[in-house]
């Protein structure tokens, strides 16, 4: 007898998902809840052997010299479990969205006309390192009502299973199909392959992971993509900024953590206030090691900044390396995010409502503040409780996906008997 392959076990996977989310798109918002928590309490009981796992995933990356980034975010320890836990515990607490009907109104022919939210259907997922990612999830495909294909990263495959198995215990103590949730158990990568072309079962995909691996699964995949590749993020400091604000939040944007997508990687500057925010704000930088590399005007300005090249203004460093251009105008500003920018994050410091608001206008991004540090765009920040990821898409969802991004919209219409004449 031959052995499945991975397109035969895909699609197994795939027919078992469909099956659990039509059960999971019905069940209560207690049932679910009910499973959130008891996946949580279940996580906790495995922590010994989540740890045993993991340390045995860390042991190969190790042996295959993955490096000391890569391992710190492979590394689980009990405090990680526990705000894996915790963190079911807390979509358990998050507004049920399923089932909402909104804007019901009547027409003229007597029939009322209205929305009602509807879970996506099955949510591939495909991430690396992170075994957190796995817990929360899983977390929000079960309370937004969608089955869940879960593919990590083969270096997590050890910790990843384990935590599948609490998860399959949360479902099952609350009456709910362990199919709702599930982890491939597999290192071959023709699963990603397989997995991004298997239209009849996956309603959308959801990277989470390194450029290299999102440019693939929008290069191959065959299913619609909540995603976003890039996150070249920036804060444009206007002439009418209030200074100590501007250092403030030009310093945390950057320096507050270097390798998220919502971190600030390049500065611009207006002209007319760069002499009095830049030497103090690159004294901060230098302290806390950032490199800066500069345009002509901010290298005549300041001492030890290495030229910016071309390529420069289009990188995602995810280090303390940041590019700072010094720009005449507002306009300028504008146009340098709209040439180099990855419609993430961008921010304007400013004390003028007018340029305020051509910046919130004009700035096509998933996320466009005023007055505060990109690092804010975060699900969590937002109070959407958690998130699956950011889109920097213009269909269906935008910015931090929480659980309203993981479902959709159909009409309703609610009669009495009338017919169309």
């Amino acid at each position: 007898m031959t052995e499945p392959t991975i397109q035969d076990l895909l699609h197994t996977l795939g027919r078992q998902a469909r099956s659990a989310s039509r059960q999971l798109a019905r069940a209560s918002t207690a049932d679910k809840n009910q499973a959130l928590r008891s996946a949580a309490q279940s996580l906790r009981q495995r922590q010994e052997a989540l740890l045993v796992a993991n340390g045995l995933d860390l042991a190969a990356a190790r042996a295959q010299d993955a490096d000391s980034a890569f391992l710190d975010r492979l590394t689980l320890t009990p405090e990680s479990i526990d705000a894996m836990a915790a963190g079911l515990e807390q979509i358990a607490l998050l507004p049920d969205p399923v089932g909402e009907i909104t804007g019901l109104a009547r027409r003229p022919s007597g029939i009322e006309v209205g929305r009602m939210r509807v879970p996506l259907g099955v949510v591939g997922i495909i991430y690396e390192a992170r075994p957190n990612v796995t817990a929360d999830a899983a977390g929000l495909c079960i309370k937004s009502g969608n089955a869940c294909l879960l593919r990590g990263g083969s270096e997590s495959l050890r910790s990843n299973q384990i935590i599948a198995q609490a998860m399959h215990t949360g479902l099952s103590q609350a009456g709910l199909p362990a199919e709702c949730v599930q982890v491939l158990a597999t290192a071959d990568r023709a699963a990603v392959g397989a997995l991004i072309t298997l239209t009849e079962f996956v309603d959308v995909l959801v990277p989470r992971g390194g450029k290299g691996l999102i440019e693939r699964i929008t290069r191959e995949a065959r299913i619609p993509i909540i995603k976003h590749l890039d996150g070249i993020c920036h804060t444009f400091i206007d002439a009418s900024a209030d200074i100590p604000m501007a250092i403030r939040v030009a310093d945390n944007a950057k320096t507050q953590r270097y390798g998220t997508c919502n971190t600030m990687e390049t500065l611009l500057v207006h002209q007319d206030i760069a002499a009095r925010v830049l030497p103090e704000l690159a004294q901060r930088y230098r302290h806390k090691g950032v490199e800066l590399r500069g345009d002509e005007a901010t290298c005549r300005l300041l001492e030890g900044v290495i030229p910016a090249t071309e390529a420069d203004w289009g990188t995602e460093y995810l280090a303390p390396i940041l590019s700072i251009r010094i720009v005449p105008s507002l306009d300028v500003a504008l146009e340098h995010i709209a040439r180099y920018g990855s419609q993430h994050t961008d921010a304007i410091l400013t004390n003028d409502w007018n340029n305020a608001n051509r910046f919130l206008r004009e700035v096509d991004s998933s996320s466009v503040m005023v007055n505060t540090s990109t690092r804010f765009a975060d699900g969590f920040e937002y109070g959407l409780g958690a998130e699956i990821g950011i889109s920097t898409d213009k269909l269906h969802a935008r910015g931090p996906v929480g659980l309203e991004g993981l479902t959709s919209q159909k009409f309703i219409v609610l009669g009495s008997g009338q017919i169309r004449t």
